[in-house]
């Protein structure tokens, strides 16, 4: 089990749409839980039925979003086949996930049909009656088995919704017709995490609001099922999430927020499950809980610098008091998660010169520690789960990065044997041509700021590329770096990708997200500038042929730059964009924004907190003066961000555009910059789910980004007649 938690729920899109269509399956990824402990919500008064005539300026660019429609769905169709960890391992069966639900194959008959256990549209009433009809719009998010393989429980989600279903299905015999799914014995509805503790008892969170706090034990008795209640959490700010040990010994609660962290054990090898606390609740005091024989393995964030270190504790005594460290990083090498591989602990880190390594720790000789080096390419990683049957001594994960498909490896910690699926670690296709390059940007404090570049080899040629720049910076998450083909795509026809690892986000862990946290909150907007003024000055690209992109709070240090220094980028794609910070800490009555205090400051109580956010904030910091291009993409189904500040938003920045054009000499006349609106009807904060909807999202930013940097779209080669 990865103890730095993912959760699909935080304050920006947590998949790439190339994930949300190959990777149905939500495995646990990289994703720091303490990042997305807290999320945006709001409620918007603007309808679904207002939503389609406020999108305005889409027509200029429909014939290339066409185009490129076209070209995106060749370039998934060419990635369809990317290896994942979606198939989860029985003891005697292979579970896998199609459109109208799960299925399983014998792994001792591999002759036989697969057979259907899960049908989706059996599980799919209890909506209005069009959706019933639409069966196909309800995917399935996790699998999880029981310890022997009697139940299976899987979460079902609805397009345009966030609330998840539960469905528990008692497996048995291969049935005579394989079509005949097995029979679904129980529906839980508005389950957000969810672990077997046995074969008959399911642990499970629910999400009401964005928020979960309540835990719940689900018993499958011979006469029917019995549900407790387990824990109800009282503080507003804390998220609470149900996990495995990846030895499957111990069900931890984990009760998290931004400053602190509390987790309760069950010790599922006993009868009696009932719950007890490791370390209570202490203000800057986090931590995660794995287990290793008759020991606690604890990531803490107890080392030099308030930064995380591997502690151990006894079963017996699993509080603050006994932990002992066994394992403290390097300076500048940031711990980023922690599986526990048969006797060793394996941990993936980030190196000081920002590059992804994995750290083995033999927990039994400890100072014995020692690095594996990673493609120099890897800016992703993603660890899989063991199957029930699988050996616990291999660590199995897959490495990518925004432009590099995935690739499966095999680490042995025993004996630090590191085997890639393809033998000698190449990649499926051919990417010699293309370079990763790691820079460092000195920030306005003398901070420097990491920058991954992509590029081609010809580094004379980047002056005349056009550069897309990547930026987030909020909630101590790291920018997503997952492969994505759109990426690739934009690569392999001449652009230059940089990925702006600015404070705000966890890239060099919890210093450098607290760097930039409430007061500091300007120094994103720094870091960012600094980032562009470095790869100019380097020889990348010019601002004539910059763009920057950003989700949800990625867009406050873009819209800050916008408003500062407009004349260093050309064009600007925004996703679900926060851009009204002030407005929305200041107003109490929004659902979360009291949480949200700890990462953006309180207005209305800390008049200090006011003026620095009214210093930054792009919606309030709007002048006359001459803006880039920008695409704003919204949801109207949106319960995060709220559609109303965006509209409003556009609205403010067209008004002070035609101003500064009307004070400007004829004689310096020159076209007003393109500010579209693009609502898409339905979606939420995580956008569109359907394949179509993600490719017309996909093309209409890459035909703005072509008109409003003036390139002219790369035509396929003809093919020379015979």
């Amino acid at each position: 089990m990865a103890v730095l938690s993912s959760l699909l729920f935080a304050s920006t899109r947590l998949l790439a749409p190339f994930r949300l269509l190959f990777w149905e399956l939500a495995v646990d990824t990289r994703i720091t839980w303490l990042s997305l402990s807290v999320q945006r919500c709001y409620t918007s008064d603007t309808s679904v039925s207002s939503a389609d005539h406020l999108s305005s300026g889409l027509e200029k660019y429909k014939d290339l979003q066409k185009y490129f429609s076209r070209r995106l769905k060749a370039a998934y169709h060419r990635f369809s086949n990317v290896p994942d960890h979606s198939m989860v391992f029985g003891h005697h069966h292979m579970y896998f996930i199609e459109e109208d639900g799960i299925y399983r194959m014998d792994r001792r008959q591999s002759d036989l049909e697969p057979e259907q256990v899960l049908d989706i549209g059996q599980v799919s009433g209890g909506q209005e009656n069009e959706e019933r009809k639409q069966r196909f719009q309800w995917t399935v998010q996790r699998i999880r088995l029981s310890p022997q393989e009697k139940h299976l429980a899987a979460t079902l989600k609805f397009s345009h919704r966030e609330e998840l279903r539960c469905v528990v299905v008692r497996l048995g015999k291969r049935h005579l017709l394989p079509v005949d799914p097995q029979p679904v014995i129980l529906t839980l509805e508005k389950v957000f995490s969810f672990e077997w503790a046995t074969d008959n008892v399911l642990f499970y969170t629910t999400l009401e609001e964005l928020r979960s706090s309540a835990v719940y034990c689900l018993d499958l008795t011979s006469s029917g099922s019995r549900i407790t209640p387990v824990y109800e959490e009282t503080q507003p700010d804390v998220f609470v999430e149900v996990a495995l040990s990846r030895d499957r010994q111990v069900l931890t609660i984990n009760c998290n927020s931004r400053s602190s962290s509390e987790v309760l054990l069950c010790d599922i090898t006993r009868s009696h499950l009932e719950p007890f606390l490791v370390q209570p609740r202490q203000l800057d005091l986090l931590y995660h809980v794995e287990h290793w024989r008759k020991w606690f393995i604890m990531l803490a964030n107890t080392g030099p610098g308030q930064e995380y270190q591997v502690v151990k504790a006894p079963l017996s005594e699993p509080s603050k008091a006994s932990w002992d460290s066994l394992y403290a990083p390097d300076p500048g090498t940031v711990i980023k998660d922690m599986d526990i591989v048969g006797d060793h602990c394996v941990l993936v880190t980030t190196t000081a010169v920002s590059q992804l390594a994995l750290i083995v720790v033999p927990l039994t000789h400890p100072k014995e520690a020692y690095t594996v080096p990673l493609p120099s390419w890897t800016c992703a990683l993603e660890t899989k789960k063991p199957g029930l049957a699988e050996k616990q001594n291999v660590l199995e994960f897959l490495i990518s990065s925004p432009v590099h498909p995935p690739v499966p490896y095999c680490l042995y910690p025993e004996n630090g044997l590191l085997i890639s699926a393809t033998g000698d670690g190449s990649l499926p296709e051919n990417l010699d041509n293309y370079m990763t390059t790691r820079l460092e940007a000195c920030s306005q404090d003398g901070t420097l700021v990491p920058v991954t570049l992509f590029h081609g080899l010809s580094v004379e040629s980047l002056r005349q590329a056009p550069l897309l720049v990547h930026v987030y910076g909020a909630y101590g998450r790291d920018l997503n770096m997952d492969f994505c083909p759109p990426q690739k795509m934009l690569l392999e026809q001449g652009w230059i990708l940089a990925y702006c690892h600015i404070r705000g986000g966890g890239e060099r862990g919890l210093t450098w997200q607290r760097q930039a946290r409430v007061e500091g909150k300007h120094r994103g907007v720094e870091d960012l500038q600094a980032c562009l003024h470095h790869l100019f000055s380097s020889g990348v690209s010019s601002p004539s042929l910059t763009a920057l992109t950003a989700c949800s709070a990625g867009a406050v240090p873009v819209g800050a730059l916008c408003n500062r220094h407009p004349h260093m980028i050309r064009a600007v794609t925004l996703q679900a964009p926060f851009l009204d910070v002030l407005g929305t800490m200041q107003d109490p009555s929004l659902p979360l924004t009291l949480e949200d205090r700890d990462e953006w400051g309180d207005p209305v109580g800390n008049p200090k907190h006011r003026h620095i956010i009214t210093s930054y904030c792009p919606f309030h910091n709007i002048t006359p003066q001459r803006y880039p291009s920008m695409l704003l993409t919204a949801y109207s189904g949106d319960a995060r961000v709220p559609l109303a500040g965006i509209i409003k938003y556009a609205e403010k920045l067209k008004t002070v555009i035609h101003t500064h054009l009307s004070m400007q000499p004829k004689s310096e006349w020159e076209p007003a910059p393109s500010i579209v609106l693009n609502i898409q009807p339905g979606a939420n904060h995580l956008g569109p789910e359907d394949f179509e909807q993600i490719l017309e999202e996909e093309a209409l930013k890459l035909a703005f980004l072509y008109t409003e940097l003036g390139l002219e779209p790369p035509r396929p080669p003809r093919r020379r007649k015979r």
